[in-house]
């Protein structure tokens, strides 16, 4: 016989079952919060965000690079001789004056040098003295045979009439008159000889003192520009302005031509910069420049650009309107925007650090006052202020624009006012 069940415990049955149910609810709900909160539940403070609205205009289109400031003008001072630093009087930093000595090399094999040449000059000019000496001497003697022939000849024209003459009153005979004529015909050519002889000599006489003065003037040059290198040695500051480089370590050894300092003038600034290979075709001289130095925004122009790539970048120096701007420091790092095309009405966003270049883009775009949602966007080209949008977005939409790369696993976002 069947007994019947007690209320009691019926309810208390039902209260597990209840519990249980309860249990499994509360189970799958945080479950199913969980993964809305992984997917598109993460908040983000207003304050945290930088919205920007979608507009159509013109843009000038231009290619970002890196930079850093230098010296306008700056002048490197080189070794001219392979030696050995031996004093420093200047350092890195240091105002200095034109002329003002700044480091002190060991010259002992160099003035060494300098005594030789000294001493080859000395014998080369007493050799072309020795040289003038003994041309003068033979030419002398030269001249002075052709004076004694000239007298000789002009006395056998007088032996000749003296023969004719006899002859014409029977005192003499033809045979002492042929004697005679040949005999002035001797001379004559004797002569003549001699003149010839002096003629040759004196010129290559002088061919062998030019040859020798030559040698001597090779000598001075020699000495005066080793004089010159020794001047250069004393390591002058070409002009005034500041150190911006110097070798500051003693006993070391540097080759002729090795750079030991620069120095700069400080009183006007240009760029030095670089861009990535694959943009340098657009970096042309002439074209215009933004430069950004925080948020100091000055302009310029690209000077000149470098025919070869260093490590991958093309190096290009740009000329500053404001060359002397108070935010110019040597060494300090700017922003370069080269201009290089200009386009009529195109959908645009403000420039940011999400952008990296032309390509396809995650952004989040304003869904209400309270929420982003995450959105494919195509991006075009840029300069310093705009981004060009290709695809993905619409005018008057409002975009996050400062970087969201913490928040790219989630499709939506809540905004924290």
């Amino acid at each position: 016989m069947d007994r019947q069940i007690d209320k009691k415990q019926l309810a208390g049955e039902r209260r597990r079952r209840y519990l249980r149910y309860t249990l499994w609810c509360a189970v799958g709900t945080g479950a199913l919060l969980a993964l809305i909160f992984l997917l598109g539940g993460k908040s983000v403070k207003a304050s945290d965000l930088n919205m920007g609205t979608v507009t159509t205009g013109p843009l000038a289109t231009s290619v970002a690079a890196s930079g850093k400031v230098e010296p306008a003008f700056e002048q490197i001072v080189s070794s001219p001789v392979a030696s050995r630093i031996l004093e420093i009087y200047v350092h890195g930093g240091d105002s200095v004056a034109a002329g003002q000595p700044l480091l002190r090399l060991d010259l002992q094999e160099s003035e060494t040098r300098l005594q030789q040449l000294a001493d080859e000059l000395q014998i080369k000019q007493n050799e072309l003295s020795q040289l003038r000496l003994a041309n003068h001497t033979a030419l002398s003697d030269l001249e002075m045979q052709i004076e004694i022939k000239q007298m000789e000849v002009a006395r056998m024209r007088i032996e000749v009439d003296n023969e004719l003459r006899l002859d014409s009153i029977g005192s003499g005979t033809g045979e002492r008159v042929r004697k005679a004529r040949t005999e002035l015909a001797t001379g004559e050519l004797q002569l003549e000889g001699l003149r010839s002889k002096l003629a040759n000599e004196r010129r290559r006489l002088a061919a062998a003192e030019e040859a020798t003065a030559l040698g001597v003037g090779n000598c001075r040059r020699d000495l005066e520009m080793m004089r010159h290198t020794m001047e250069q040695a004393q390591l002058p500051a070409p002009r005034a302005g500041v150190l911006t480089f110097v070798n500051t370590t003693i006993g070391a050894t540097v080759g002729a031509g090795e750079k030991l300092a620069v120095v700069g003038d400080l009183s006007s600034y240009r760029v030095a910069g670089e861009v990535p290979e694959g943009s340098s075709f657009r970096v042309v001289p002439g074209a215009d420049v933004e430069v950004r130095i925080g948020s100091e925004r000055l302009t310029g122009t690209v000077e000149s650009v470098e025919p070869q790539s260093v490590s991958g970048s093309v190096p290009f120096k740009v000329s500053l309107d404001q060359a002397s701007h108070r935010r110019l420091r040597p060494g300090v790092r700017v922003q370069l925007y080269v201009a290089y095309g200009f386009k009529d009405s195109v959908l645009r966003i403000p420039y940011g650090g999400y952008y990296k270049g032309p390509g396809d883009y995650t952004l989040f775009v304003a869904r209400g006052s309270d929420a982003l949602e995450r959105r494919n966007v195509t991006l075009g080209e840029s300069n310093a202020s705009f981004v060009e949008v290709v695809a993905g977005l619409s005018a008057g939409e409002s975009v996050a624009v400062n970087d969201m790369k913490d928040f790219e696993s989630y499709k939506s976002l809540t905004i924290k006012h």
